[in-house]
């Protein structure tokens, strides 16, 4: 490998580390008061316990998001460890608690997961993630709970989606053409 490959090659790894940490961003921003106080309601009536659940949402969401529904393979991954980065430093999280929270974040993230489905999933079945929010929230899943639950899903996977595309790209094919016939490129 030429010294000029090697240099382009490592600003390219940069420029996705930067989009993956931009991303991340969005992930780590605070949910909005409505929402902590309508989930905390419709749970323990624990603001903070609904922050929580909220926030570990938004994450899990996120990071699932990006292997399911990225143009490269290598985004879940560059946003999997941006986002490790972020959580680290998270200052909403104690430091003695951040084991804790690292914990019950991947409890969240395996169930979201199993929800979600597989890479290509044509739907995602967002109220039985809503149910689960709300059964994590302390709350007893019913329709008006899970339909709150489930429509605010809704509007985090497609912010989620929108912010993915913002850093990483959209793909735009002929009507004609399978996305497994395009040829690879690099950005």
């Amino acid at each position: 490998m030429s010294a000029n490959s090697k240099w382009t090659t490592q600003q390219m790894e940069r420029e996705w580390e930067r989009r993956a940490s931009s991303f991340v961003s969005t992930l780590m921003t605070e949910p909005e008061p409505a929402a902590v106080d309508r989930l905390a309601n419709l749970g323990d009536l624990d603001a903070d316990h609904a922050r929580w659940e909220l926030r570990y949402l938004r994450r899990a969401v996120g990071l699932l998001i990006a292997g399911r529904d990225a143009l490269d393979d290598r985004t879940a991954s560059m946003v999997g460890h941006a986002l490790a980065k972020a959580v680290e430093h998270d200052p909403s999280a104690a430091p003695a608690m951040r084991a804790t929270s690292a914990a019950q974040f991947n409890a969240r993230l395996r169930l979201y997961r199993d929800l979600m489905g597989q890479r290509g999933a044509s739907r995602t079945p967002v109220g039985q993630i809503g149910e689960a929010l709300v059964g994590f929230a302390g709350g007893r899943p019913g329709n008006d709970q899970s339909s709150w639950a489930a429509s605010w899903v809704s509007e985090e996977l497609d912010r989620c989606n929108e912010a993915l595309r913002q850093e990483f790209g959209t793909v735009d094919l002929p009507d004609d053409v399978a996305p497994s016939a395009m040829p690879i490129s690099r950005r």
